[in-house]
């Protein structure tokens, strides 16, 4: 599909959005210097292909001043999730974008500087007012200077000027959970200026983004939409044969498959290495192939061209069984839904059968060269979030140690023993800088064991921290095999003299069914205890996918009192002996 035939796609199937029901809902409003007609609707769809529901507000041509200083403007009454603020080099300079050299080194300077200041205004005006968050792109450094061959010799030249700008733009904002920058100017590299500028739509509409290349930067921008709804896939479940390596290893043997320096075999290595990059910021890997395990195997342990090696998966089900029903097993194995997958494989017959009979796995059409699979997998923003943690990073090797885990407890008669054997602690962390970012990016994404399913973003769970009444903490989960992170959180309500309230309550899918739940919640009854509170009262909202939290409340003692649940204090509670938990 061409970029024009991508346009029209798009355009259409605005027109076609009607009433229907969708799993997220979000509000987005774009501001801009220059003319963006088309890419709110372009946006809408694109959301509505990943079943969520997008509400927009475009500001007036050029209005993005007046839209975020005025306290009463129709940007703050439609009060957006995220805000994208789009301004041109062009805008931003002024005369200086055609006659840099008509101004010193020093005015120069004063005049970057000053528009730096000029945009953190703005993001200062509009966190006043909103908790929303802001997107700002950044600008483009154009190819033509006026000095031409000799910008590069030329002390802060036009070139250098915004790609200050630029840099300080980003150093400005790179700590901040409210205000995000995006590399416009990579994504004009990545298209070509020739193709982004049109001069012909530019002279006639103020267009600075050509009209057919608006779906790319939708897309582009979706990503924080992704981020910001904490839906990014989590995993990555790949065939072997024509996948990982070429050919059919039970036919063409361990010396015959391609995988190497040379074609065929490089396209192999080189999607593997994009893989292990994603593992080592905290993507699962994991394997369903059809095929002998001993053969399968050798390769994956012993080729001196295999990137990706056991330690690498998570998840390893390589075996003659029904592809579904590995699917299955795996998401049983790492306890994340089907939602949360995306699966790759050469043969289109296996696909097809996955898309039908799970089509809550993202399954990808692949073409038939294999060069195209890395090139794949780097335009997915599938995998987008807003900040890579610690735990994120310690991903890959806490689920190697889980699969430990699993061969311990499959050792051991039953679950009492096995959980004596783990040598479990909790440890209670209350929130701060460090923690924050991942008790939001807890609430955001954990759906199974979560009593409530708030979701609550960064500037929320420091609003919540910097509150005397409510009680933020997490929990930080060790054994034998080694640290599974932050994998608890719990925000309580001092709502009343008496009372308390727990607001979240959730535990990760990694530690689920090794009574964790049952140490935290020890912990917060103590804790209640130690200032005086009678009752502790929780609420379960049920949904499609926190079932197994559903008999939590009533099996550590609550009863139920109307839409609540009641713990009276004056009960004693035992935490699992299996388990030692401290407070930092």
């Amino acid at each position: 599909m061409t970029t024009e035939q991508k346009l029209s796609y798009y355009l259409n199937k605005a027109g076609e959005l009607g009433v229907r029901s969708f799993g997220k809902k979000i509000r987005i409003a774009f501001l801009s210097s220059f003319t963006i007609n088309g890419l709110e609707e372009i946006f809408r769809v694109k959301c509505a292909e990943k079943n969520i529901e997008c509400v927009t507000y475009v500001g007036n041509y050029d209005q993005y001043n007046q839209e975020i200083l005025n306290q009463n403007s129709k940007l703050y009454e439609f009060n957006p999730d995220i805000c994208f603020l789009i301004l041109d080099t062009r805008n931003v300079l002024g005369d200086m974008f055609y006659f840099p050299y008509s101004n010193s080194v020093t005015e120069r300077r004063t005049h970057v500087g000053a528009k730096l200041d000029e945009i953190k205004k703005l993001t200062q005006a509009f966190a006043m007012k909103l908790k929303s968050k802001m997107v700002i792109a950044n600008f483009h450094v154009p190819f033509y200077s006026p000095y031409g061959i000799s910008e590069i010799k030329s002390e802060y030249g036009f070139h250098e000027m915004i790609e200050d700008l630029n840099k300080k733009l980003n150093a400005s904002f790179i700590d901040s959970d409210s205000v995000f920058i995006y590399d416009f100017e990579r994504f004009v590299s990545r298209y070509g200026e020739e193709n982004i500028f049109n001069y012909q739509q530019f002279l006639v509409g103020d267009i600075k983004i050509a009209i057919e290349y608006l779906p790319h930067l939708a897309n582009d921008l979706m990503s924080y939409v992704i981020g910001h709804l904490g839906i990014a896939k989590k995993c990555i479940v790949l065939d072997l044969d024509n996948t990982l390596w070429g050919g059919i290893v039970g036919e063409d043997g361990f010396n015959g498959i391609k995988l190497g320096l040379e074609p065929p075999g490089n396209a192999f290595v080189e999607f593997q290495k994009v893989l292990l990059s994603l593992h080592q910021r905290g993507i699962i890997l994991a394997i369903n192939s059809k095929n002998n395990y001993d053969d399968a195997m050798r390769v994956i342990k012993e080729h001196p061209y295999m990137i990706l090696r056991e330690e690498h998966f998570s998840a390893i089900k390589i075996n003659w069984n029904d592809k579904i029903k590995n699917m299955k097993e795996i998401t049983n194995d790492l306890n994340i839904g089907l939602d949360s997958i995306v699966f790759f494989d050469d043969d289109p017959v296996n696909r097809e059968y996955m898309q039908i009979g799970v089509p809550e796995v993202l399954t990808l059409d692949l073409p038939q060269d294999p060069s195209i699979y890395a090139k794949i997998l780097k335009e997915m923003n599938e995998f987008s979030v807003l900040k890579i943690t610690q735990e994120d990073a310690q991903r890959g090797k806490m689920y190697l140690e889980q699969r430990k885990r699993n061969e311990l407890q499959q050792s051991v008669p039953d679950l009492e023993s096995f959980l004596e054997q783990l040598d479990l602690k909790v440890i209670i962390k209350t929130a701060d800088d460090f923690t924050i970012p991942r008790i939001s990016q807890l609430t955001l994404k954990t759906n199974q064991f979560n009593l409530t399913t708030k979701r609550y973003q960064e500037s929320d769970i420091k609003g919540f921290v910097a509150d005397q009444q409510y009680l933020v903490g997490c929990a930080q989960v060790e054994d034998k095999f080694g640290d599974n992170g932050i994998t608890g959180v719990f925000i309580v309500k001092k709502d009343q003299p008496k009372e308390w309230f727990i607001d979240t309550f959730l535990l990760s899918c990694r530690v689920m069914g090794r009574e964790v739940e049952k140490g935290i919640i020890g912990y917060i009854i103590n804790k209640a205890k130690e200032n005086g509170i009678e009752k502790i009262r929780a609420q379960f909202v049920p949904t499609q996918k926190n079932k197994p939290i559903e008999d939590f409340l009533p099996n550590c003692g609550f009863y139920k009192e109307g839409d609540f649940w009641i713990y009276s204090l004056s009960s004693s509670f035992e935490i699992p002996k299996c388990l030692t938990v401290c407070a930092e």
